[in-house]
């Protein structure tokens, strides 16, 4: 509760916290919000590559097909939303435990975990899961969990065991277990409790690190294709090779084609991570 409260005391986590759920309940949501489908298509000339205003059906616009950008942009939203969840899923199922693991029992456990943390992030993530990626083409949203979520666990795992490997050296571990407590039980009624906020923190990190990576995939045209999942990253990369302009889309077609998810996206990881960083403070008020 003191967390909580410390975390609330504070406005600019509150806001980034409420924003964060509302783009989430406007993804969950967003067959109820959008105008129209993500591929329906305005088949009047006037209403093709049109600007967004406010005097019209399309507010953000339409792209050069004559699709609503608005529609696009939140069915896209919904994608990266579901795959950023998933990949922090898994990253959690799998880093979760194995860091509890190696930081209580350490010693060759603690070093081979580690280890095998250590040679799985020495490599690139954008190398490591675009060979994934092709080497699972074609891409269907639960592949891209799966590979991002196998690369993710390495964060997750790296918090949780640094957290736990500082409380098994405290006193209250140490008469739990004089008292002949089970290291199940140690782990379950005493660590646990106390390393579910950090697991928490490293699951936004993981969130943040997941959608990042996949609308990079997306821009580079190896990941989801917009014409089945449309994503906030295929969305942009759908402008520079959807036409076959290249870079110059950017410039060629309405700004607004691109704009708008691109604003979202960013919007999106400004507050996966303020919420992330705010809640690590409240978590660890000394440091």
């Amino acid at each position: 509760m003191k967390t909580v409260r410390r975390f609330a005391r504070r406005p600019v986590s509150v806001a980034a916290l409420a924003l964060f759920l509302g783009l989430v309940a406007v993804a969950v949501l967003q067959q109820h919000v959008a105008p129209y489908t993500w591929d329906s298509i305005d088949l009047r000339d006037v209403a093709t590559n049109r600007g967004p205003t406010l005097w019209h059906e399309h507010l953000f616009g339409t792209d050069t097909l004559g699709r609503d950008v608005l529609s696009r942009t939140l069915v896209g939203l919904h994608t990266t939303i579901v795959i950023g969840f998933g990949v922090a899923g898994i990253a959690v199922a799998i880093g979760a435990p194995l860091g509890l693991v190696s930081g209580y029992y350490g010693g060759w456990l603690d070093a081979t975990l580690m280890r095998a943390a250590d040679l799985a992030r020495s490599f690139p993530a954008i190398m490591v899961s675009l060979a994934a990626i092709v080497f699972f083409f074609p891409v269907w949203p639960h592949t891209m969990m799966l590979v991002l979520g196998l690369y993710m666990w390495t964060l997750v795992a790296r918090v949780v065991r640094g957290h736990v490997a500082t409380l098994v050296e405290l006193e209250f571990i140490e008469a739990a277990r004089a008292l002949g407590a089970s290291d199940l039980r140690v782990i379950r009624t005493h660590i646990l409790p106390n390393v579910a906020g950090t697991i928490v923190v490293g699951a936004t990190a993981a969130l943040a690190q997941a959608v990042l990576l996949e609308a990079t995939i997306e821009f580079f045209s190896y990941g989801l294709p917009a014409s089945r999942w449309p994503s906030l990253g295929n969305l942009l990369a759908d402008v520079t090779y959807g036409g076959g302009l290249g870079l110059q889309g950017y410039r060629q077609l309405g700004w607004w084609t691109w704009a708008f998810p691109a604003l979202v996206l960013a919007l999106l990881l400004l507050t996966i991570n303020f919420v992330g960083d705010e809640l690590d403070a409240a978590l660890n008020p000394a440091a």
